[in-house]
C-alpha cells in the first residue's frame, strides 16, 4: 500500500506548481521617454529703434525758504499781532517783547545827551576867546560821543525785542501765548516762502554727472493728472556713503495751487537716448556670473552668444555687442533650451 501512495504523492505536487507557473504574468514594460522632443519657444528678430532710459525716483516739495522765528533775547510777550496760517510781508511786526526798562533808559540817554551837547556849545565859545583849555573842549566832545553810542545800542537792544518778518511768506501755527516767558530757544512760529517751491530728490551715483544746473525736470503729484516742470539748481557737492546717490535741488516752474510743499512728487527722469539703437527684449538676456548671453536661433539650433547690453527701457534693452540686425533670438523657453537642443518656434515678434 505504501508503494502505491508514493507515485501519486509525487504526481499531484507536480500538478501543483505547474498551476502556480501559469498564474504568474511577465511584468509590462513602460516605453522609454522621446528624448528627441524638440523645446517649444518664442523668438524675437533683432531690430534698430529709438530707446531712451527713464527711470522714476521719489521727490518731495519744499518752500524755497523756510525759517524757525526765534528771540534774539529773553522777555515777556506783550503782543502777537499775526494770525495763524496768514501770509505776511517783509518786515511786518510779528510779536512784541516787553521794552520799558529799555525805553526808560532811552529816555535818561537822550537827556544826557542834551547836556553835554549844550556843554560842548559853551566850551566851544569859550575857546575862542582862549577862556578854556582845548583839553577840556575834547573831553566834552568825547562824552557826547559816547552818549550817542549808548543811544545806538539802548536802540538796538529794543529792536531785539521787535520780532519781525524775514521775507513775504505764510506763517504757521504759533507756539506761544501773550504774557509767556520766551528764550531764544523757543520757537515762536515758523514762516515758508509759499511762492516759489523746491523739488529735492536724490539719483543714482552712476547718473550723477549728466544733472547739471539747468536740466530741465518733470515730475507729477499724487490725485493731479498733469505733469509739471522744475529746473535743476544745484546739486550736493558729494555722493551719499550709506545710499551711493546724490541730492539734486530744483526750482519748480510756475505757482500751480495744487503743488504744496511737503508734498510727496514722482519725479521722471529721461537719462540716455537713442534713436537708432540695436535692441532686444529684456527677457531674452540671461545673467551670468561674468557677463551677460542670449540664445540665437540658427537652423533649428541655439547658439549661445556673449552679449553686451546698453541703454535699457521697461521692456527693451540695447545690445552694443554680440548680436547683429536680423538675428533671432529666444525670448521664452530658456530654461529648458540646452546646446544641443532642438528648438521648435512657436511665435516670431
Amino acid at each position: 500500500m505504501r508503494k502505491l501512495y508514493l507515485p501519486l504523492l509525487i504526481s499531484i505536487a507536480c500538478l501543483f506548481a505547474c498551476s502556480q507557473k501559469k498564474e504568474e504574468k511577465p511584468a509590462t514594460t513602460q516605453p522609454a521617454p522621446s528624448r528627441n522632443r524638440p523645446v517649444q519657444a518664442d523668438a524675437y528678430v533683432v531690430k534698430a529703434r529709438p530707446i531712451s532710459e527713464d527711470i522714476q525716483v521719489a521727490g518731495s516739495l519744499a518752500p524755497a525758504e523756510g525759517t524757525d522765528i526765534r528771540p534774539e533775547i529773553s522777555g515777556r510777550v506783550v503782543s502777537i499781532n499775526f494770525q495763524e496760517g496768514s501770509f505776511v510781508r517783509r518786515g511786518t511786526l510779528l510779536v512784541k517783547l516787553f521794552d520799558d526798562d529799555l525805553q526808560a533808559q532811552l529816555k535818561k540817554l537822550e537827556v544826557q545827551l542834551a547836556i553835554n551837547e549844550k556843554t560842548l556849545e559853551r566850551y566851544n565859545e569859550l575857546l575862542k576867546i582862549q577862556g578854556i583849555s582845548q583839553q577840556e573842549v575834547d573831553l566834552s566832545q568825547l562824552q557826547v560821543n559816547n552818549n550817542k553810542a549808548d543811544i545806538q545800542l539802548v536802540k538796538v537792544n529794543i529792536g531785539k525785542t521787535e520780532i519781525r518778518a524775514p521775507y513775504d511768506g505764510r506763517i504757521g501755527l504759533r507756539n506761544v501765548s501773550l504774557g509767556a516767558y520766551v528764550s531764544p530757544t523757543d520757537i515762536i512760529a515758523t514762516i515758508r516762502q509759499v511762492n516759489q517751491l523746491k523739488l529735492e530728490f536724490t539719483v543714482p551715483e552712476k547718473y550723477s554727472n549728466l544733472f547739471k544746473p539747468g536740466k530741465q525736470i518733470s515730475f507729477s503729484i499724487d490725485g493731479v493728472e498733469k505733469k509739471f516742470s522744475s529746473t535743476v539748481l544745484a546739486t550736493e557737492y558729494f555722493i551719499d556713503a550709506n545710499t551711493r546717490s546724490l541730492t539734486v535741488k530744483g526750482i519748480v516752474k510756475g505757482n500751480d495751487a495744487a503743488l504744496v510743499p511737503g508734498a510727496f512728487a514722482k519725479v521722471d527722469l529721461d537719462l540716455d537716448k537713442n534713436d537708432n539703437a540695436i535692441i532686444i527684449p529684456t527677457q531674452a538676456v540671461i545673467p551670468l556670473s561674468r557677463g551677460k548671453q542670449v540664445i540665437v536661433y540658427k537652423g533649428g539650433a541655439p547658439s549661445f552668444v556673449q552679449v553686451t547690453t546698453g541703454i535699457r527701457d521697461s521692456a527693451y534693452v540695447q545690445v552694443l555687442t554680440g548680436v547683429s540686425l536680423g538675428d533671432t533670438v529666444l525670448i521664452s523657453g530658456l530654461m529648458a533650451v540646452k546646446p544641443n537642443s532642438q528648438v521648435q518656434l512657436s511665435k516670431v515678434k
